[in-house]
């Protein structure tokens, strides 16, 4: 069975493993995206105030970071699960 190709439906279904870890990183994902809305959110509500404006500018950098972090989390998933497949097709073909 040859790896299938990055950003592959089968890929995150190919085994036990390939699924636990699809599911780690939909969690970690969900998570970034979540906490990078909630930086924005209070810094939006901070700008309100002239006081707190440095802290508002610091948590729009932090969201921005952790949108940044989100495809970078989805692309380490996809190269991990072509991993697992490519060493499964290597393991299959040892074992012939």
């Amino acid at each position: 069975m040859p790896a299938h190709p990055l950003f592959s439906h089968e890929a995150r279904q190919q085994s036990e493993a390939s699924r636990r870890l699809y599911a780690r990183f939909e969690i970690a994902h969900t998570a970034t995206d979540f906490c990078a809305a909630l930086a924005f959110l209070v810094g939006s509500v901070l700008f309100f105030d002239g006081a707190t404006q440095y802290a508002a500018t610091w948590l729009f950098v932090v969201g921005s970071v952790l949108f940044a972090a989100k495809p970078t989390l989805r692309l380490v998933r996809e190269i991990r699960l072509y991993r697992m497949g490519r060493l499964a097709a290597l393991a299959e073909r040892a074992g012939d």
